[in-house]
């Protein structure tokens, strides 16, 4: 029995030993489990800004606008009718042109008794036609159809400058609307944490009998309302940036960080920056004279259906019984290859008024695309100096909303250390308190108001206005 108890000892021992060198192997094999993730909602400040800071791609304003244009449908669009209106310009061009085609064809006519053709029309019993074909007609019309496809391709180009202008304006809101809902979170966080601080210190004073009851219980009806705000400013985060990233990402993504400082400084142009480049390059102005430019051709073109038209033909190939280009007739071979030329002059003579019809019609374009640009000019003068005056207004007020944030701030300090002195009121501390959470979300209200109003003057002048 002993020497198999000294043998199970042995393959025993030679059992740990194979288990302590294969366990490192298998730890290293053995996948590892995942990370819990935090949650955006375990801090009181924290947000979806605030879990991506970490990872995540860094959006610039300039880069939020770039990718805006790519995947926006409204805009592009927009440059698919820029480039439809181009390409019906190039085709207008080309029908001025000379065309060149070729022909071919077989005609059978049937033969009479004598074997010629029953037909006048026709040349032979069996006629082969393989020939080239150069062909140009001299129209006025055609001549003002050209120009309008011009004109309206010149139209089309600056609608598709409104409507790239006017996604800065969207992707500038919603860019600092989310900067501005991660400053308010931040604020309404910072407030939360005050209203618990406030709550904690009523209970201590309460306890130590220097405040009522009453106190304590206003102090918790305050903690729970900034813990409501809280959660609403978190939400509203969520919001603007799931509004920003659906504007920007072709893929749905919600990991990105926003570069831009909404405190950071932007300089106002003056008036008359603002008042010239608008008259320069105001792309509403040029739809607006190239919708003018369109129906002056189209009443051209229907004038010219007054006008005779000229075609002009030039043939080259074979027109012979045989299909080849040479034939044999009494014992002389004869070449089929030959040329021919034609030109018709056309005279319209009488079409039951329509091209009168037509005229008036245009006429009536005309009027009205007058009356439109008129219109676009006094709407030009006005929003320059309206959208000029929201930008002054807003940039005004923006240093005060600053200062009064500043204060309010100051002021809940201030306040709740006289509260703990015996000095203030609770009343005072939850004013301090409200006035401090407003005055903040005044700031970043108004701050965003700058930048949409700078946004809005580049609708009309072209330069965004950027720190």
């Amino acid at each position: 029995m002993r020497p198999l108890r000294h043998q199970a000892a042995v393959s025993l021992c030679f059992f740990f030993l194979a288990a302590l060198l294969i366990s490192p192997i298998y730890a290293q094999d053995k996948p590892e489990a995942p990370r819990p993730q935090s949650r955006p909602d375990a801090a009181p400040n924290a947000g979806p800004q605030a879990s991506s800071a970490t990872q995540g791609e860094e959006i610039s304003l300039a880069a939020a606008i770039r990718l805006a244009r790519a995947n926006s449908t409204i805009y592009n669009a927009a440059l698919t009718e820029a480039g439809s209106a181009h390409e019906d310009r190039t085709q207008a061009r080309d029908a001025l042109l000379p065309q060149v085609a070729y022909n071919n064809q077989y005609l059978y006519t049937q033969a009479n008794e004598l074997g010629q053709v029953r037909f006048i029309a026709n040349n032979a019993v069996h006629e082969y036609l393989s020939q080239g074909n150069v062909h140009e007609s001299i129209d006025v019309a055609a001549v003002a159809n050209y120009r309008r496809a011009a004109a309206a391709a010149s139209a089309a180009r600056a609608r598709a400058e409104i409507a790239s202008r006017g996604l800065v304006v969207t992707v500038v809101h919603a860019y600092f609307a989310a900067i501005a809902a991660q400053n308010k979170l931040d604020a309404a966080g910072r407030a939360a944490e005050e209203g618990d601080h406030f709550l904690d210190l009523t209970k201590q004073l309460e306890h130590g009998g220097e405040v009522a009851h009453s106190d304590t219980i206003k102090a918790e009806l305050q903690a729970q309302d900034r813990r409501r705000q809280l959660e609403e400013a978190r939400l509203a985060l969520l919001n603007a940036r799931l509004d920003l990233a659906v504007l920007i990402f072709p893929n749905f993504q919600d990991h990105f960080i926003l570069t831009e400082n909404l405190a950071a400084s932007a300089p106002l142009p003056t008036f008359e920056e603002i008042e010239q480049q608008a008259a320069r390059d105001n792309p509403d102005l040029r739809a607006a004279f190239a919708t003018v430019d369109m129906t002056n051709h189209d009443l051209a073109a229907a004038r010219a259906e007054y006008l005779p038209s000229l075609g002009l033909d030039y043939f080259y190939g074979i027109d012979a019984a045989q299909f080849s280009t040479s034939t044999t007739v009494a014992g002389q071979k004869l070449s089929n290859l030959g040329s021919s030329a034609l030109a018709s002059l056309n005279f319209p003579v009488w079409n039951w008024g329509a091209t009168q019809s037509r005229v008036r019609q245009t006429q009536l374009q005309k009027k009205q695309a007058k009356l439109e640009l008129s219109f676009t000019q006094r709407k030009l003068v006005a929003e320059v100096r309206s959208l000029y005056a929201e930008a002054e207004t807003s940039l005004n007020q923006l240093a005060g909303l600053k200062r009064s944030a500043e204060l309010a701030a100051e002021s809940q300090r201030l306040t709740t250390l006289r509260y703990q002195g015996g000095e203030a009121t609770v009343l005072e501390v939850v004013d301090s308190q409200n006035a401090f959470v407003q005055a903040s979300n005044n700031y970043q209200d108004g701050a965003v108001r700058y930048r949409v109003a700078l946004a809005n003057l580049q609708t009309l002048t072209g330069v965004l206005t950027t720190p």
